[in-house]
């Protein structure tokens, strides 16, 4: 951890390796663009002050000359003066001469001025050209700040992130899974999933990451808004806690380069960032989620002890469920055999009503065979009753 004193009130706070370095880029992009500013700054003034000297130096030696071409006009026509007649002739060739020296001294001048315009005019096109280049140099930083970040050149975005996480992994957590998603069971996939277990095996955060990256060359242009519904998709059939979409697209909006941006008005636990804000949300979100930890330590246990509840109650409807398909099997036997012998009782109850009717009709039969007598017999057979008659006749008595 390191320590950092404001210098406004005097405070002092710790950040961790990584907000650290954050902190002392921002710093050092800062002083850059702060040293820049200064440098053309001075580069301005310099510019200035080199014109404004070329421009006093041409006009004092103007000034010098003419005034020493004055004097010496002033003092041949004095000499003309006191002896006019006898020098005329000469006096005006030397005027002359003068003259013409003072209109070559003149159009020299002229020229010398046309040469310092020309010369400031080079001179500013000079640091016109230098701003322009430094402006354009400026720029190309900021973009390649806003797109790329300086650790991402020669990497792709899913590289740049896993390298950045397994750079401090082992310092700052120790216990986090942070691996590509490869099941693609449920038909789609993000790209990361983020895991932190605490020493319990309990989990502190998950977050699911989805990369998105375009070039320059791309005919159609995407949006981060297009890819949020599939990722808040992908974070609940994962069983992640968050969704993070670390993009590069949309590089001109304001909006997405100011910092990190959460579209829980769209999706809940949902953030869009730039590459270089994808450590601190892990950051940021772990640390969150340590303050609640205990809550899910005591929900995990009272999860538990639910599991062991429901195992019991699964034991016991699993006995009851046994018991009742024994009791239903035995049942049914039961009642088939209760069936069985009403079955047999009806049966019986029929062979008894079926002797009992024999019975009576032996009895009848009985009856009627005690009731024959001769006389029915012969009554309406006029030749059986004279056989019986001849018998009769025949059969000794018992007299002899």
């Amino acid at each position: 951890m390191n320590e950092i004193r404001c210098p406004h009130c005097g405070k002092t706070f710790k950040v961790d390796e990584a907000g650290y370095a954050d902190i002392l880029k921002q710093v050092r992009d800062s002083e850059f663009e702060q040293q820049l500013h200064e440098r053309l700054e001075l580069a301005e003034k310099d510019k200035l002050n080199a014109v404004e000297l070329a421009r006093t130096r041409v006009s004092n030696e103007m000034q010098t000359a003419a005034a020493a071409k004055d004097a010496e006009i002033q003092k041949l026509k004095a000499k003309i003066g006191a002896n006019e007649l006898a020098q005329k002739l000469s006096i005006t060739e030397a005027v002359s001469a003068v003259e013409k020296e003072r209109d070559e001294l003149k159009s020299g001048l002229k020229q010398a001025a046309l040469e310092m315009q020309l010369s400031e005019k080079s001179l500013k096109d000079k640091y016109e050209t230098q701003i322009k280049d430094r402006d354009d140099a400026i720029e190309r930083l900021r973009d390649m700040k806003a797109r790329l970040s300086t650790k991402m050149v020669g990497e792709t975005l899913e590289q740049h992130c896993e390298t950045e996480f397994n750079r401090i992994r082992s310092t700052a957590f120790p216990k986090a899974y942070f691996e590509k998603d490869n099941d693609a069971s449920t038909g789609s996939k993000g790209d990361y999933i983020f895991r932190d277990l605490d020493e319990a095996g309990t989990e502190i955060v998950s977050i699911m990451f989805e990369m998105k990256n375009e070039s320059d060359t791309t005919a159609t242009k995407k949006r981060n808004e297009d890819f949020l519904k599939e990722l808040d998709k992908d974070r609940t059939e994962k069983g992640c806690e968050y969704a993070v979409l670390v993009s590069l697209l949309e590089s001109d909006s304001e909006l997405y380069n100011s910092g990190i941006v959460d579209v829980f008005h769209r999706h809940p636990k949902m953030y869009v960032i730039r590459p270089q804000f994808f450590i601190q949300i892990i950051t940021l979100l772990r640390n969150a989620a340590m303050s609640s930890l205990e809550y899910k330590t005591e929900l995990a246990l009272v999860r538990a002890q639910n599991v062991d509840i429901t195992n019991f109650e699964n034991d016991l409807d699993t006995f009851k469920n046994a018991f009742a398909k024994n009791y239903d099997l035995a049942s049914r036997k039961f009642q088939k055999a209760i069936d069985e012998i009403d079955k047999s009782i009806d049966h019986l109850q029929k062979t008894k009503d079926a002797l009992l009717g024999t019975d009576r009709n032996l009895r009848l039969a009985n009856n009627k065979a005690q009731d024959v007598t001769i006389k029915k017999l012969t009554r309406r057979n006029p030749t059986m009753a004279a056989k019986f008659d001849e018998l009769d006749r025949d059969e000794p008595s018992d007299t002899e």
